[in-house]
């Protein structure tokens, strides 16, 4: 029997069309409903997209899935198609983001509930910004609003740090992995910054749905920098804002955060050293009279001392005057002068007079 058509093993059919599908597409995004979702071994993830005509098959490891996933949720996938000689047409993920409100929630609250038994927001693990940075690392859309307002707030606020830029996307499929990266880029840098800053104005649950990344929000805990992360309005609360070490509200309240700012800063100055005089005259009025109290326990002191040594002298003068050799010839003695031997003269000194004599004879006692 004739055929038409180009004729083909199973395997160079195989590597044809995966040939066929690298050139034509390379990479797809595709939203649908999760269906049929299992992990097996531990190891490796498969699911289905579907919607109300058609289902497309997915597989992938544990370690690419980011998102916590359950049959139900909607989602955009981006991967590879391929087919395989053993296992049929599937798409290889990559990233994956949960689309719509409810879908996000969802993911939302089975990631947080992941991390937060295994306390990667706990409060005790969380550090302080420095107070007065000089190099800062910004990791935002520098084409966003958010950014130029950051910016032109913090050269309002203070002025003259070093901002080094990292420009990323900030929502979408692409946006959780290069966000990652350029903390990773920060922290391996060897003039490291003293904060990091990831930034990214308002928008709806879509919008901001990159910051419930679990890759991303694990960079963020392991940051060796300490983080500040401002991502959408006030109300709007991602899992990178409890992973950071601080929150702020938006990225305007990011600079207001990180540094304060100069009028405050002076009347702060300005009151303190107001404070301090009349602490100073206080302090000096202490001292002061600490100092005449030791002056006057000196006093006391030196007085004492001179007493007791006008009681010494007052002694000594008695021994001195006792020893006086007129006082003692006045009591009856009488002081020899002369060689003391047989025959010699000697004088013999009394109170009144002195008598001349001469020596006789010695004996010993």
């Amino acid at each position: 029997m004739e055929t038409a058509g180009l004729r083909l093993s199973v395997s160079d059919f195989v590597a044809l069309v995966n040939q066929t599908l690298d050139y034509a597409f390379p990479i797809v995004v595709i939203e649908g409903e999760v269906s049929g979702f299992r992990v097996s071994q531990n190891k490796w993830v498969r699911f289905k997209l579907k919607d109300e005509q058609s289902a497309v098959e997915f597989f992938g490891s544990v370690y690419q899935l980011k998102v916590p996933l359950e049959d139900g949720m909607v989602v955009a996938v981006q991967g590879r198609p391929r087919l395989s000689d053993k296992y049929g047409f599937s798409v290889s993920f990559q990233a994956i983001q949960p689309v719509g409100e409810g879908s996000i929630k969802r993911g939302f609250e089975l990631l947080l509930a992941k991390l937060t038994e295994e306390g990667l927001f706990d409060e005790a693990r969380k550090r302080p910004l420095p107070e007065l940075p000089t190099h800062i690392g910004v990791i935002s859309s520098t084409q966003a609003a958010g950014y130029a307002d950051f910016i032109k707030i913090l050269n309002d606020r203070w002025g003259g740090m070093t901002v080094t830029v990292a420009h990323t996307v900030v929502q979408g499929l692409q946006a959780p992995g290069q966000i990652t990266r350029a903390l990773e880029h920060f922290n391996q840098m060897s003039d490291v910054p003293d904060v990091i800053v990831i930034i990214r104005g308002g928008g709806d649950a879509d919008d901001l749905a990159a910051f419930n990344d679990e890759g991303l929000v694990r960079a963020i805990a392991a940051s060796r920098i300490p983080t500040l992360v401002g991502v959408g309005h006030e109300v709007d609360t991602t899992l990178a804002d409890l992973a950071a070490d601080v929150r702020a509200a938006t990225p305007s309240n990011a600079a207001q955060i990180l540094v304060p700012h100069k009028r405050e800063l002076i009347a702060d100055v300005r009151a303190q050293v107001a404070g301090i005089l009349p602490r100073m005259e206080y302090a000096i009025g202490q001292l002061d009279q600490e100092v005449r109290a030791l002056i006057d326990r000196a006093d006391e002191k030196i007085e004492q001392v001179f007493e007791n040594y006008k009681l010494e002298v007052k002694s000594l003068a008695r021994l001195i005057q006792q020893s006086n050799p007129a006082n003692i010839l006045k009591r009856g003695y009488a002081i020899v002068h002369g060689q003391v031997k047989q025959g010699s003269p000697i004088e013999i000194e009394r109170f009144e007079d002195i008598i001349t004599a001469e020596v006789q004879n010695v004996r010993k006692k």
